[in-house]
């Protein structure tokens, strides 16, 4: 169904002028975007811990999280699969910052600057997605988006011979994560712009323990998984 019989069925939709009509045929084409994440960690603690740095298993309370804006940029590519799907593979670098604040009440944390742990990741990208296209209309059509990536930390200090003790927080450098979202591609006389937001859900444990089995900072962690939220603005 075309966008004239949409618009003949649906007289309050009116039928413009089409840019970039030929744009949806092309095979393969290329983009970039920019854009803004916001990362945080899905901590499960190890309830059965009875050390004496055990957070939960000692009724204290859990870790705070606090998220930062960051920033992403990367490139497109587009493969036409059908007239409703895509295949896209969308390389790139993403910055961001999460902090971890332990409460006052853990053990053998006595200042602010050992209840404060600062995770800055710099993070390379490879999100492989099926991009699900609904009907053109006018010069919009909706979409979602979803697939799998996974992800290089090259802040993760995995290699590092320093732990928490040196106030050196370690995970892994690679994970593999599933995403999902949506969004809406704009054709503008020149090129489509497209707005989007997408979640991303890691499946790897990236906690690397510290070398004190009674750490107070991560003895009572069992697994932490990175979650984000992705904004991005594309340019095809």
């Amino acid at each position: 169904m075309g966008a004239g019989t949409l618009c003949a069925q649906y007289p309050t939709i009116r039928e413009r002028v089409q840019n970039l009509q030929d744009f949806d045929q092309k095979f393969l084409h290329y983009g970039y975007f920019v854009g803004f994440n916001n990362y945080g960690y899905k901590i499960e603690y190890d309830k059965t811990y009875s050390g004496p740095s055990a957070l939960n298993g000692r009724g204290l309370p859990d870790i705070e999280l606090v998220k930062n804006t960051g920033f992403n940029v990367g490139l497109i590519g587009d493969l036409r699969i059908n007239k409703y799907l895509n295949l896209r593979f969308e390389p790139g670098l993403y910055y961001s910052q999460r902090d971890l604040l332990y409460p006052e009440a853990t053990p053998n944390l006595l200042t602010d600057q050992d209840r404060i742990r600062e995770v800055k990741s710099t993070y390379i990208h490879l999100p492989l997605l099926v991009k699900f296209n609904s009907i053109r209309v006018n010069n919009f059509k909706p979409y979602v988006v979803g697939g799998i990536s996974t992800s290089f930390n090259l802040s993760s200090n995995k290699k590092s011979s320093d732990d928490n003790s040196s106030n050196v927080f370690r995970v892994q450098s690679q994970t593999y994560n599933y995403e999902i979202g949506f969004g809406v591609d704009f054709y503008l006389p020149y090129f489509k712009f497209s707005p989007s937001i997408r979640g991303v859900f890691s499946v790897d444990n990236e906690i690397i323990q510290d070398v004190d089995p009674n750490s107070p900072w991560t003895s009572n962690i069992n697994n932490l998984f990175t979650q984000g939220l992705i904004i991005n603005f594309t340019f095809e």
